[in-house]
């Protein structure tokens, strides 16, 4: 883990180097902020590559973010020591929950009871509904590393990120996590916004945004997935977890314009009665499929997740597989041919 964080680190400080001997007219805003311009000192990046809030898991910061550190500009009080202990012991707090939680319910949800004969007893629907706890339950030891090493790239400064329009000071720069948004989503999208932040932040910033070129935002987003899938490991669930991310987003936001075009749709999903109900199925689905990517990811190689997938008969594969094929034509015969030529004026 402390390796791979170093590649991503060392990938940016390369990158960000890179930019800084190019033409600055020819680089984004966010480009030339990142853009170092001059050879780093060895202390330097030694420092930035083994800083020790973040060095284990995270989270990825800039060199001059981390130079801005070094220099004593990360502080709401000019000239003195950040006035950040109660922001970082409230990150450090609520990472002390999840840690609770997790340690209290880790040895009764564990990936390796999918392997078990109990579990391949189990009937369908209970078989389901343990992917489905057990998918939300696993990602909460990220969620504790991240809260606490959040906590102290904030009582570092590190965590500082200017001021808000009332003057009060952000520590969100080294965030991963936005809690409220993971506890309550009910789409796949707003988890992938809510977790690991950070590092998304960072593949949207040196993988994503750099295959601009290839003129396909869905081939970019693909490759981004591709370099994190490799990234984290060469074993095949990697692989399958990040082409399921990828093919559920894209179903996702097929589904979401196919509501928001259709009237008939439309109406149905504005009904105030039905909203809990909505919400409701929404989580089922919501988890239900987060936990069978993550099976994958965490049972690593073929001959095991492919055994789990085989207990549910490849439900979420066939599920999102269908609805790519289906949802097309529904836009196609849902959505007014008027609603269709107002949305290409």
């Amino acid at each position: 883990m402390p390796h791979c964080v170093l590649t991503l680190k060392l990938i940016g400080l390369a990158v960000d180097y890179f930019d800084g001997g190019r033409d600055q007219n020819s680089l984004s805003s966010e480009q030339q902020k990142n853009a170092i311009r001059g050879v780093p000192s060895l202390l330097e990046v030694a420092g930035f590559s083994y800083f020790f809030g973040a060095f284990l898991v995270g989270p990825q910061f800039s060199m001059n973010h981390y130079m801005k550190l070094v220099q004593g500009q990360l502080t709401d009080i000019p000239g003195k020591i950040p006035n950040s202990t109660i922001p970082a012991l409230k990150r450090l707090s609520l990472g002390l929950v999840y840690l609770v939680g997790y340690v209290l319910l880790s040895p009764h949800i564990t990936e390796n009871y999918f392997l078990s004969e109990d579990y391949e007893n189990r009937s369908f629907w209970f078989r389901c509904m343990y992917i489905l706890v057990w998918g939300k339950f696993v990602l909460y030891k990220y969620v504790t590393c991240w809260l606490v090493t959040e906590g102290v790239c904030i009582l570092t400064g590190l965590g500082f990120n200017d001021f808000d329009e009332n003057r009060k000071a952000k520590w969100d720069a080294c965030a991963n996590m936005k809690v409220w948004l993971f506890e309550t989503t009910p789409q796949f999208t707003g988890t992938i916004a809510s977790f690991n932040t950070n590092t998304n932040a960072w593949v949207a910033r040196y993988i994503f945004k750099r295959l601009k070129f290839l003129g396909n935002k869905e081939l970019s987003q693909g490759l981004s997935l591709l370099f994190l899938a490799l990234w984290h490991g060469l074993h095949s669930g990697y692989l399958v977890c990040f082409q399921m991310e990828f093919l559920i987003v894209i179903v996702e936001r097929q589904a979401i314009r196919l509501i928001r075009d259709s009237p008939t749709l439309s109406n149905l999903a504005s009904i105030t009665v039905l909203q809990p109900f909505y919400y409701l199925v929404q989580q089922t689905i919501h988890w239900l499929f987060m936990g069978y990517s993550m099976v994958a990811f965490c049972l690593f190689t073929w001959d095991k997740w492919i055994k789990v997938y085989k207990s549910i008969y490849f439900l979420g594969h066939i599920f999102f597989l269908s609805l790519l094929v289906i949802l097309p034509y529904l836009h196609k015969a849902m959505v007014p041919r008027k609603e269709k030529l107002k949305k290409m004026e």
